[in-house]
This record gives structure tokens, C-alpha cells and sequence, in this order.
């Protein structure tokens, strides 16, 4: 079987260490840990003296109450915790696809369900958000992708890389697709807590419908990838046969990522980090956008709902991962390729970061911008 490989890590695992600034990580700019201990003395004593064994290996009960507290009717053994929401992806996909199953996938969208499943042996069937509609679902083109024949609808909600929030009216869409047929939803949710334009999170899709995973990750909304901490929250059996190939995988996190993660989900401090993620959301749009809108018609942009990225449309007559890689090279700056999300002539361009690295960034690209119109 020919392996799909996951374009958009690959790339990243190319650049990523080669450039001056990337404009790839979809998340803001991390926080250190002493901003995330903050003045606990107790705290930091308490860790320092950790004994670095295994965990749980489905996750600390702290840790999973914590989750569990993020979801309407949802209990601990509801929950399972991954080493990222990769993981989560990975073990969902092995768990309930089998080998000419089709997945109904939205795009644009992070692609790893969908390679994932293509290296099962799968049909992937792509169901499309409108881009001159302020990428809405396109509900009827949903309805056509989802058959008898599939078995997962992966969602990504608020979604990677257009930022956009489905209505309520389209999560049920959604749901009557999946039950129309007995299909799994799987609904990636890292995004939820990191909204831009307004302040309640986004719902999840978990509680509407009996079929759904729900996956979160600390990666995203909370500023803490390297924690390397995610999770699934569905129903305790099918959990349960997550943890069986879970075993086969990672095994578990580690300790001090559970330890942290606990803290992190505490009812003390999450409000803080889901606060800090915002601020960089919300100040670091408008940069970008102003810097747009100074050049010339280049661009152009529905604004993100949510998340730290923007998928943006350029008006020159270059392929994207071309474009790419010419800013990489002469302006030392890393932006993601359409081609990467399934449409070219976009560009997926991170803005979690301080306003004066974006500045530089952004004054880098436009001159090689200019150099090709």
C-alpha cells in the first residue's frame, strides 16, 4: 500500500529549525513555566520532589476529572489522555476504521485523519466550507460525501486553518449526516477556549449525539505544546477500546506532563492561560490585518472567529508550497502552503505572537512579495 506521508508536519520538520520567524505554529507563543507555576511555592516544592515513574496510564484521575469538568455530562471514565491530540487522532482512526471504510472530512482542514485513514486503506470523501461565503459549511455537499459506506465525519470545530465557528444550525447538520447512516463523528475541539470575537467557548459536539470523540489538547487554546498533552471524550466503552491501542502506541504520558496538565485545567489557573491565549489572539490580528490591507489588493481574508492562524488568499500566479518556500529562503520567515490544507493560492499565516516579531516578519515577506508582482 502506498504511504500517504503528513505534508504539513513534513514541511514543518524541513523549515521549521531553518528560519528566522515561523508563521507555521498554529498556536500562541508558549508560556514558561514559572508563568505557569506563577508564586505556588508549594506547588513548585511539590513537583521538585515528583518521583519521574509512570503515570496512570490512561491519565491521572486528577487529570481526567479535570477534562471530564469541560463537557456537559461528562465523567471520568468518559475520558482517555493521549500524548497530544496526534495520538488521539492516531488511536481513534485504528480503532474504528477498517480497510475500504470511507471518512467524510471537511475541507480545508488539518490533514492527519485524512492521511491516517488514506495509510488505512480507506476512501477519504471531502465535504467543502465555503471561502466565498465566509467558509460556511456547504451543508448539501455533506449530505452528498456522507454513505452508507461511512464510518467517521471528522470534524475540526472552530476550524484549522480558517478559524471559522459552525452555527448550531450546522453542528445538527452534522449530527443527522452521522446519524443518518450510524456514523462516528470525530470532532477535533483544540480550538475551543481560543476565540477571538467573542467570549463564550465554543460548544462541543460532545452531548449531542451518542457517536461523537471529542478532541482536545492543551497544544492550542492553552499555550502549552510541549506538554505534549491531549485527550478523547466519548462514550466508557469505546474509550475503553482507545486504551487498549493506546497501549500499543505511547503507552502513556508522562508524570510531570499529568502533574502539569492538573495544574494547568485547575480552576485557578485555566481562566488565566485561556486569558493569555486570547490577548495574543486579539492583539496580534489586527497586525496582520493592517499589514494586508497596505498591499495593493495582494490579500485577501475572511477573519478568523477563532484560533491563533488565518487562511489567507494571494493574488499571484505561483503555487503556494512554491511561495513558500521563496519566503523561507529570502525572507527567513515560515508560513504554511495551502497545498497543505487541500487549496492552493492560500496561505495559513500565525499571528500568536508578540506585535513586534510579526512586524518584522511581515516586513520581511513584503519584500519578497514585491519582488514578484
Amino acid at each position: 500500500m502506498q504511504f500517504t506521508p503528513f505534508d504539513l508536519e513534513y514541511t514543518q520538520s524541513i523549515w521549521e529549525q531553518k528560519v528566522d520567524i515561523n508563521l507555521t505554529e498554529s498556536g500562541v507563543h508558549p508560556i514558561r513555566l514559572d508563568d505557569l507555576l506563577g508564586d505556588d511555592a508549594d506547588k513548585l516544592a511539590s513537583l521538585l520532589s515528583t518521583e519521574i515513574n509512570y503515570p496512570h496510564v490512561n491519565g491521572n484521575p486528577e487529570l481526567r476529572e479535570s477534562i471530564a469538568a469541560l463537557y456537559d455530562g461528562a465523567r471520568i471514565e468518559n475520558v482517555i489522555v493521549t500524548v497530544g491530540a496526534a495520538e488521539a487522532n492516531h488511536v481513534v482512526v485504528q480503532t474504528l476504521l477498517e480497510p475500504g471504510d470511507e471518512l467524510a472530512t471537511q475541507a480545508p482542514t488539518y490533514k492527519q485523519v485524512w492521511g491516517l485513514a488514506q495509510n488505512k486503506g480507506c476512501d477519504v470523501k471531502p465535504f467543502h466550507l465555503l471561502p466565498d461565503d465566509a467558509w460556511r459549511l456547504d451543508v448539501d455537499d455533506l449530505n452528498a460525501q456522507v454513505t452508507d459506506k461511512t464510518r467517521i465525519v471528522a470534524i475540526c470545530n472552530p476550524n484549522n486553518p480558517t478559524g471559522y465557528i459552525m452555527t448550531s444550525d450546522e453542528m445538527d447538520a452534522v449530527v443527522a449526516a452521522a446519524d443518518r447512516v450510524g456514523a462516528w463523528i470525530l470532532a477535533d475541539e483544540v480550538y475551543r477556549g481560543a476565540e477571538r470575537v467573542q467570549e463564550e467557548e465554543t460548544p462541543s459536539f460532545f452531548g449531542r449525539y451518542d457517536k461523537v470523540l471529542a478532541i482536545g489538547s492543551l497544544s492550542k487554546a492553552y499555550g502549552l505544546p510541549g506538554l505534549r498533552i491531549g485527550w478523547v471524550v466519548g462514550p466508557p466503552d469505546t474509550v475503553e477500546d482507545l486504551w487498549r491501542r493506546h497501549e500499543y502506541t505511547t503507552i502513556t504520558a508522562t508524570m510531570l506532563s499529568n502533574i502539569l496538565a492538573t495544574h494547568a485545567l485547575s480552576p485557578e489557573v485555566r481562566p488565566r492561560l485561556i486569558q493569555r491565549t486570547r490577548e495574543y489572539i486579539r492583539n496580534g490580528f489586527p497586525v496582520l490585518e493592517e499589514w494586508m490591507a497596505q498591499q495593493d489588493g495582494l490579500f485577501s481574508c475572511t477573519p478568523p472567529q477563532a484560533s491563533a492562524v488565518s487562511f489567507v488568499r494571494y493574488h499571484l500566479d505561483m503555487n503556494s508550497t512554491e511561495l513558500m518556500e521563496k519566503l523561507c529562503r529570502e525572507a527567513s520567515v515560515f508560513v504554511g502552503a495551502g497545498d497543505s490544507f487541500g487549496m492552493d493560492h492560500h496561505l495559513r499565516v500565525a499571528f500568536g505572537q508578540e506585535k513586534d516579531v510579526l512586524q518584522e516578519a511581515f516586513a520581511r515577506m513584503e519584500k519578497t512579495l514585491r519582488s514578484l508582482i
